[in-house]
């Protein structure tokens, strides 16, 4: 009745059965341990060949989910058939995989962790180590991967983000619509993007992309996406204004330092953002002659371009505006700003027609720090683009138990 329990747990079918259940109390380990029928027949692992006779045989064991609170490990005497189509070949039974050393349920919940959990903690659960642990995950994400499908892709965006502490990058790429990371690498150079273009296979059917102002990003965007149009992502635009008038404040409050005194945020942010205290202190630095205050208001026109205009011929007269203003200002931070400004005007005017963004990488980015302060960092950065993939990238990760 014992074995007759286990084998409907298993799902074991003839000619498999459980020869042996054994318990260790001294360690606490549970070992089933199977065989197979005289006779048995047995399919082509390769193939799918059916009605095969065993050749030889070999000991193999898997390690699966804990039964109570007691480690379980099946025992296999494993036959090897012979196959007309694929010569000798191990039979690869349904609990398991090729090569993996444990059940498909056992990684299946593994990889169910995995989505939520500390890789650590996981190889602590599960009483294996975090190496075995990572295996698991690297097998099924690459699976899912292969499966992922990409060919509708048109519109993506390219982001880095940090993958530990220091010059340490790794460059994302994600379809914009979705969200979802196509393809991450450690670099941040025109390489980058053609190595994606040689992952994506018809990096022709790229119509839109949009990213910062990066020039390794922009010349490999233009050698290695033929038809991609470039925008440049409105809120690094805006942060490159922001740094500008953070600098005019800076320097000011060299000159006057009681007025300018703990006011960094209130120029960072947009009127409605700011709280009543900010909103009153504001109201009092606008009476000042400030060239921070003017700096503040060309920022705030730049936004409301943004927000406001929807045409692009109106947008581009809007732009030159800004301009001619950026230059007659004589606010050395703004008007250094200019020739940035026009260099990329086509990528920043792009926006008009494109209306691409970075909220939805934004959104991505935060996602993958999530993973990253889970673990507290990673040393090996195979293994954080691994994670990427598993919670970011959108996949199919079921695993056929």
């Amino acid at each position: 009745m014992q074995k007759e329990l286990f084998e409907v747990a298993l799902g074991i079918e003839k000619p498999v059965f459980i020869e042996e259940i054994s318990f260790d109390k001294e360690i606490g380990e549970l070992h089933l341990h199977m065989n197979f029928e005289r006779g048995g027949r047995f399919c082509c692992s390769e193939c799918g060949e059916e009605g095969l006779r065993v050749h030889d045989t070999t000991q193999k064991t898997w390690q699966h989910l804990n039964f109570w609170q007691y480690k379980t490990f099946i025992h296999f005497r494993t036959p090897r058939v012979k196959c007309k189509k694929c010569g000798e070949r191990l039979w690869v039974p349904p609990w398991g995989r090729k090569n993996s050393g444990f059940t498909l349920l056992f990684e299946a919940f593994t990889l169910e962790l995995a989505k939520h959990m500390n890789v650590l903690e996981i190889a602590e659960i599960m009483g294996i180590t975090d190496k075995r642990t990572f295996r698991v995950i690297k097998h099924w994400v690459n699976k899912s991967r292969e499966k992922k499908d990409f060919s509708a892709v048109k519109d993506m965006g390219v982001d880095e983000t940090s993958s530990k502490k220091g010059h340490n990058y790794i460059t994302t790429f994600i379809d914009i619509r979705s969200g979802d990371v196509m393809f991450a690498t450690p670099r941040r150079d025109a390489k980058t993007i053609e190595n994606f273009a040689e992952f994506i296979k018809t990096p022709e059917q790229i119509e839109e992309v949009t990213m910062d102002m990066s020039p390794a990003f922009i010349a490999g965007a233009r050698d290695f996406l033929p038809n991609a149009s470039i925008t440049f992502d409105k809120f690094h635009v805006v942060k490159l204004m922001n740094e500008a008038v953070d600098k005019v404040r800076r320097m000011e409050q060299k000159e006057n330092p009681l007025l300018l005194k703990h006011t960094r945020y209130i120029w960072l942010k947009n009127p409605e953002k700011l709280t009543e205290k900010q909103t009153k202190k504001m109201k009092s630095l606008a009476k000042e002659n400030l060239k921070t205050a003017r700096a503040y208001q060309i920022k705030r026109t730049l936004q409301d371009i943004y927000r406001y205009i929807k045409e692009p011929k109106a947008a581009e007269l809007a732009f030159e505006k800004l301009i001619s203003w950026m230059r007659r200002c004589r606010i050395e931070p703004i008007k250094a700003l200019v020739s940035t400004f026009l260099n990329h005007k086509e990528g920043i005017l792009r926006y008009f027609d494109s209306r691409l963004t970075s909220g939805i990488m934004e959104g991505t980015n935060s996602r993958i720090q999530e993973v990253k302060r889970r673990a507290k960092g990673y040393r090996n950065t195979d293994n954080f683009i691994t994670m990427i993939y598993l919670v970011c990238g959108g996949l199919d990760l079921s695993v056929p138990t």
